[in-house]
This record gives structure tokens, sequence and C-alpha cells, in this order.
């Protein structure tokens, strides 16, 4: 009898995520290094901050990738100059820092009718910045420092998708991810678990207005520790879902980055990173290919 070796390995399932880099148009030097991440494929979308002043001269820059990327809406509600006028929420021409405008919502202060109001108007003013720019409704929404998850807020975002965005169902982020994956993952856990649980009263409603959603969400880093983000990187291409999303913050350090983030050095340690062989390594080890949402398994 002739002997036939052992059984063929069935092969590994190939995983999926979105890489999506944040903040485009925060500076013109992080616009730069997600353009040039686009153009290498290390990225399959990015989120855009339209109520930058940079915005209506960088947009075009996305033109070259918008079939190879979704491009999105990244609401800031923080640490911002708004398009608009917002004498209760911003009263010397700036939005607050996330310190602030956290406990003035979960404390209900943004119900009161003039300050829902404002935020309302803000939103829809960023919308418009967008389309007026691309030309095109957003791929999707989320929001800076995840503003969109807040109360008043993720009403207004939800009302979006009723209203102006109706007909282009663009996807939703939602910034949950299961307890038991956070805690397996070690990795700025509280944070993280935070952030999950500001997410859930976002994704019941969107679920069940059957809006399109990501179904984990992964990059939640305390950037305490540099180059930690970095350094354990792979366990986020790992994971349960179907249509997982990670998130991401390169760029090149500018004068205009300084003046308004902290986020500097690393943000350059993560261009190097995407843009050099050891992601590609990371990818192909953890048996990981970047899509599109659309595209997600």
């Amino acid at each position: 009898m002739a002997f036939r070796g052992p059984p063929a390995r069935r092969p590994t399932r190939q995983s999926t995520v979105v890489l999506c880099a944040d903040d485009f148009a925060i500076s013109p030097g992080v616009s730069a290094a997600i353009i040039d991440l686009l153009a290498r494929q290390r990225l399959s979308a990015t989120s855009c901050m339209t109520a930058s002043r940079h915005w209506p001269s960088l947009a075009d820059g996305l033109v070259p990738h918008a079939d190879s990327a979704d491009i999105g809406l990244h609401l800031t509600l923080t640490d911002a100059c708004p398009l608009g006028e917002m004498p209760h929420l911003a009263p010397d021409g700036r939005l607050p820092p996330l310190g602030r405008l956290l406990p003035a919502a979960l404390t209900r202060r943004l119900e009161r009718p003039e300050i829902a109001a404002e935020i309302a108007a803000e939103i829809r003013r960023q919308l418009d910045a967008f389309v007026s720019a691309r030309g095109c409704m957003p791929d999707f929404i989320d929001g800076h420092q995840h503003v969109h998850l807040l109360p008043v807020i993720r009403g207004e975002v939800l009302a979006l998708f009723a209203g102006p965005l109706a007909g282009a169902r663009p996807y939703l982020r939602v910034c949950w991810e299961p307890p038991g994956q956070i805690l397996a993952r070690r990795l700025a856990m509280v944070k993280a678990s935070v952030v999950a649980a500001l997410s859930l009263p976002l994704r019941r409603e969107a679920r069940r207005r059957a809006i399109a959603c990501n179904d984990s969400f992964r990059g939640v880093a305390d950037y305490a520790d540099a180059g930690a983000y970095l350094k354990e990187f792979p366990r986020f291409l790992r994971g349960p879902g179907k249509r997982p999303i990670v998130m991401c913050h390169p760029g090149f350090a500018d004068a205009e980055l300084a003046a308004v983030d902290a986020l500097t050095g690393e943000r350059e340690r993560e261009y190097a990173y995407f843009a050099g062989d050891r992601f590609r390594e990371d990818l192909a080890g953890a048996n990981c290919r970047l899509v599109r949402f659309g595209a997600a398994r």
C-alpha cells in the first residue's frame, strides 16, 4: 500500500481589518503623511477634520485615493475653532477641551436647548464643508476624541442618517469591543473599557435603525508609554469580528501640529512603522489584509 503522507493542512482563513488614520487636515504634516501611506496602500481609510482651516486646501490630495480607501468625516467638537458662532459652547471662539466637554455631556448640560442647537448646527456645517470640498458625502462618520459617542452629540449624528445622509448610507464608527477581548489584549484596558461602555447607546440605536457599523474597534492605546502602541500593534490585527476597525494616528510633526496636539513624536513613529517593512511583516504574520469597510468579510 502506497504511503500517502499526513493529510494536507487546511489553510487558515485570512482575516481583514479597516486601518483608519484619524485627523486628516489637523495640520499639513499629518495630512502629507496620511496621503503618502494611502499611496503606499498601507491604510484603507482616513477620517477628515473639516473644521480645520487647512481642510479646503488639503482635500484635493485625497482625490487619487477615493477608489482605494474610505474617506470619512471626523466630527470635531473639542480644542478647535468652530466653523460658525457658538456663543454658549465656544464663547471665546474655541471649542472646549475633552476634559470639559465630557463632564458637561455626562451631567446633561449639553441638553440645554441653546447648546444642543449650537451642536446640531456645527455638525451640519462640518458635513457641508466635507461635501463642498469633496463633492460627495463621506463614506463614514466618526468623532475626534470619540465625541460622537456622547449624549446629545450622538443624537445629532444619528439625525444625519435620517436626513442628509439617508440616501448615501455611509457607515458609522462605533467604539465597542467585547470586554473579554479588551482584557485578553492587555493594552490600555481601562481606557478601552471606558470608550467601549460609552459606545453602547450609539451601537444599540444604530443597530435598531439598521445603520452599518463596525463590529470590533481596536487601536486604543496609552501614549504615556512611548512606542508601546507599535510594539504591540500585531495584537490589534487579531480578534473576533467580521468588520473590525483599527484606528491609528500617523503624521509628520510640524509647528501647526505642535500648537494643537501633544502627539508629535508618536505620530512620526507610527508613520515610520506603517511605511516600513515591519508592518508588512506583521500583517503577513497575522494572515491579515487591509480592506475598505464594504469589502470586510
